[in-house]
């Protein structure tokens, strides 16, 4: 994989941390790419370690990476990566998803950083951002060797695809959906590749799209967060990408994860405050949902000034760090 290795990221280096460009294989074979960022003041002791990825249609040089970088900062080792089939990742065929691939995506980061010499296996957590909010509930569910998950602008994608926003999408609809995503299965069949979609976001606003639409626009297709290996940024899905998300809900077990704490963050403004807000009534303690106001859901992905990472710190300084103390205080004693 050639992978790049100029700074073509969103956001500035910081002298504070060492970032380097990784690879690992996920359990189906495909080799992710990744960036790790450790603190240059870190010592001799293994560190609590946070894998972190999304938004959905993003790639590591945007929301991930800020995220990992100020985590480093603030003393974790933090792993951005892309998912499978998208950004520097391998996959074929590209610009693909899928609930199970993605899911196992983050147990394959869990992997590499519990092999890392820098990092106590015993203190990982997630950050999923957006779509993999959603995909990090579903993952720490199932892998019991994550610690502690938070979320920001959480997107249930299984929910959203199935059901239509708000749950609005009636049965006819959602069969006549199926209908079409079988035909096009025909026709990809009958090409011998999976056809593209319709362009995630349009080349220009007419100035009649939803709010939320404008809001990804200003993100995504600006300077603010444009990146040329970002679907959202300048590409599509393929066409029939909703097909496993359509019967295959993230968010069936999220009871499971309990007792290791759930975090989830939403903007007052966000459209999308609703798949956090029914996701933290599911869950099972512990758990907290902090709302931040005047946000809206973009303005988690970059927003310094909104983006509350004294509280991440503080959620994961407590739940990986005392945890660990105490796991390692209960082997001594035994």
């Amino acid at each position: 994989m050639g992978l790049t290795q100029e700074w073509d990221k969103k956001f500035p280096k910081s002298d504070k941390v060492e970032h380097r460009k990784v690879t690992f294989r996920n359990r189906y074979g495909i080799t992710l790419a990744a960036d790790l960022y450790l603190p240059k003041k870190r010592g001799s002791e293994p560190l609590a370690a946070i894998a972190i990825s999304g938004p959905f249609g993003a790639v590591k040089e945007q929301s991930s990476g800020l995220y990992a970088r100020t985590m480093a900062e603030r003393g974790f080792v933090a792993l951005a990566f892309d998912p499978s089939y998208t950004g520097e990742s391998a996959g074929e065929p590209r610009n693909e998803a899928s609930p199970d691939i993605n899911t196992e995506d983050f147990s394959a980061a869990v992997d590499y950083l519990g092999t890392h010499s820098s990092v106590d296996r015993n203190r990982i957590g997630i950050i999923g951002i957006c779509g993999f909010g959603g995909m990090a509930l579903n993952v720490v569910a199932v892998d019991k060797r994550v610690k502690a998950v938070a979320t920001t602008s959480m997107y249930d994608m299984s929910r959203v695809m199935s059901k239509g926003y708000y749950d609005k999408q009636t049965l006819e609809q959602r069969t006549e959906f199926l209908e079409k995503l079988g035909q096009q299965r025909w026709k990809d069949a009958e090409r011998g590749e999976s056809l593209l979609g319709p362009r995630i976001l349009p080349e220009n606003l007419t100035g009649k799209e939803p709010l939320f639409v404008q809001e990804y626009f200003d993100y995504y297709r600006t300077d603010r967060g444009f990146h040329p290996r970002s679907p959202n940024s300048n590409g599509a899905w393929t066409a029939t990408t909703p097909l496993s998300f359509m019967n295959m809900p993230l968010l069936t077990y999220i009871k499971e994860i309990s007792p290791r704490p759930i975090l989830i963050i939403a903007g007052e403004k966000a459209h999308s405050r609703y798949f956090s807000e029914d996701a933290h009534q599911l869950a099972a303690e512990p758990k907290e949902l902090m709302i931040i106001p005047n946000a809206n859901h973009v303005d988690l992905y970059d927003r310094m000034d909104k983006i509350p990472f004294d509280r991440l710190e503080e959620f994961f300084e407590r739940h990986l760090r005392t945890e660990a103390r105490s796991a390692g205080a209960t082997r001594e004693a035994s």
